[in-house]
């Protein structure tokens, strides 16, 4: 799974359009306040528009919620494709390079973890729109994750997957909770030791 973090990278110039000033706004108080605790009127002030323009562009707030993770979602995905370009026909090397970069995005002192995964616990309506973009997109990268893991030779892709998934779920709480000392080195030996672990047994 691809960590999603800050805000989505929209130029925020007052000359941009409005829906994408918008949208700018809405990530950064979104994925810095919550998405519960930014309303509508906070957004549109934030963006130098007015609320009727908002509503012009999104039908409501949770339809504005939904395209902002929308956007994100498709960041995460122009990642993988970025390893793939960087490191052709090496699934390893592209597993190892997804690992490195989650451990930096944790590290970071302002990362405040996964902003999917944020507001899944913020939206625990099964029928909320925003939360159907997250679990498509979880459930997505899982997918992708296995086939890269499977593609790289190693055992059991789908359990190594999920192991390296809650190994960095696990640690996106620590940071928040218990500070970051250490724990991007120590992210990395747990990360290879899971990978390694799932290496075919030599005869």
């Amino acid at each position: 799974m691809s960590t999603v973090r800050s805000a989505v990278k929209i130029d925020r110039d007052e000359r941009a359009p409005p829906r994408e000033r918008i949208l700018a706004v809405a990530a950064d108080l979104f994925y810095r306040n919550g998405i519960r605790g930014v309303g509508v009127e906070a957004i549109a002030e934030a963006a130098g528009t007015n609320k009727m323009t908002l509503y012009r562009h999104f039908d409501s707030k949770d339809d504005l919620v939904a395209e902002y993770l929308r956007r994100l979602a498709s960041q995460a995905n122009s990642a993988w494709d970025r390893r793939a370009t960087r490191f052709p026909d090496d699934p390893r090397a592209q597993l190892r390079a997804w690992l490195t970069e989650m451990v930096e995005h944790i590290g970071a002192t302002d990362d405040r973890g996964c902003a999917l995964a944020n507001a899944a616990v913020e939206l625990p309506e099964p029928g909320h729109p925003a939360r159907r973009v997250v679990e498509e997109f979880k459930t997505a990268q899982r997918e992708r994750l296995i086939a890269l893991c499977a593609a790289a030779g190693l055992n059991e892709p789908d359990m190594l997957a999920d192991e390296l998934f809650l190994l960095l779920e696990g640690a996106r709480v620590t940071a928040q909770c218990m500070g970051r000392e250490r724990l991007g080195d120590r992210l990395v030996r747990m990360g290879e030791t899971m990978i390694s672990a799932h290496e075919p047994k030599k005869r």
